[in-house]
């Protein structure tokens, strides 16, 4: 048995201070968990109660429980650091970090550092030394998608199932079409690089139409099936299927992940499963296109051989895309997948959570 813990009681005039910096989700998050610690103790908690309900170690717990104990609310702040006097209060600090996360300017959708330096009346400098204390980007955005499948968690299980535990005498396929692939040319020459300048293009550019890339990644193997076809149809999704069938021994059934395009559930593509009882379908979750382990081969290419590429027809283009395929398929690189199924719907759980107490 452990040492007794030392009773704490807490004020309710500090009841309601910890309360309030409890609801400083974004702004003061630390000393929000801080005020959870005590709240929790003083409610008969026992260290190791509040360490796993929110995911700190006992450690923590019994730090922050003692510190109140032997100092009150002052014993919650973090205490003076080795080092020349600070220039900027702890109020300054806190008023920046309130503005930048809990408000935006009126003539923009974020903060600069000279925008809320003048709002502040701090220097440009300090303003970007505290966002960059607490590793804040306002000028950077990035997204996220959390799909709405109601079979999410059953189509989760069985791909991934498929890429760490494939069945035996079969092949798992990531299937997919990269559609509108343009043949670009550039209004002027390209000028190559030279020592001390980089390759120019113009910013301008002449449209030779469109094709489409249709392939089917080897998960094992890295080896790709890959045909190009100017439409994109359930009839030119049903010749790739064909394609697929004709390079893939008979022996073998095959394992298709696919997503929820339309031309992958017409009744003519359902009639040729039919008679073809070794294809066997598997859906990504809707919203979910990442799953697809062939959206990562297309993201390689793209930016291997279409980003900078310079095409004046369609035929150029098509004769590109087979010399990638040909050249990938010398010497192919499979995508490892690594998350299971459980690690994969935890974390999505655990971001659910953040973002509802936002």
């Amino acid at each position: 048995m452990g040492r007794p813990l030392v009773p704490l009681h807490v004020t309710d005039s500090d009841r309601e201070v910890l309360e309030r910096w409890t609801r400083r989700q974004k702004s003061a998050n630390a000393l929000a968990v801080r005020a959870r610690i005590v709240l929790a103790s003083a409610r008969g908690e026992s260290n190791t109660e509040i360490a796993a309900r929110l995911g700190l170690s006992k450690p923590t717990v019994g730090k922050w429980r003692t510190r109140y104990v032997a100092q009150g609310l002052d014993g919650l702040l973090d205490e003076p650091r080795p080092g020349a006097p600070r220039t900027v209060s702890d109020e300054e600090v806190d008023r920046v970090m309130t503005l930048t996360l809990e408000t935006v300017p009126e003539d923009a959708t974020h903060w600069s550092t000279r925008a809320l330096a003048r709002r502040t009346g701090l220097s440009q400098s300090t303003v970007s030394r505290i966002w960059r204390a607490f590793m804040l980007k306002p000028h950077r955005s990035e997204t996220f998608k959390i799909s709405k499948d109601p079979l999410f968690i059953e189509k989760v299980r069985d791909i991934v199932g498929l890429y760490l535990n494939p069945p035996d005498r079969a092949l798992v396929l990531a299937v997919d079409e990269k559609s509108q692939i343009q043949a670009l040319d550039r209004a002027q020459p390209i000028l190559p690089m030279r020592p001390g300048q980089a390759e120019r293009r113009t910013h301008d550019y002449v449209r030779h139409g469109t094709t489409t890339l249709f392939a089917a990644l080897d998960v094992k193997t890295g080896r790709v099936i890959g045909e190009v076809h100017r439409r994109h149809r359930a009839k030119e999704f049903l010749k790739f299927l064909n394609c697929i069938d004709a390079n893939v021994p008979q022996e073998l059934d095959l394992h298709l992940i696919l997503d929820n395009y339309g031309t992958h559930k017409t009744p003519m593509i359902k009639r040729w499963l039919l008679r073809h009882p070794r294809f066997h379908l598997h859906f990504t979750p809707a919203g979910a296109s990442w799953m697809n382990l062939v959206e990562s081969w297309f993201s390689v290419f793209t930016r291997k051989r279409l980003k900078r590429s310079a095409h004046r027809s369609r035929s150029s283009l098509e004769q590109t895309i087979r010399d990638y395929l040909d050249s990938n398929n010398q010497n192919p690189k499979p995508f490892v997948w690594t998350k299971t199924a459980d690690e994969i719907l935890e974390k999505l759980g655990s971001f659910c959570k953040s973002l509802l107490t936002q």
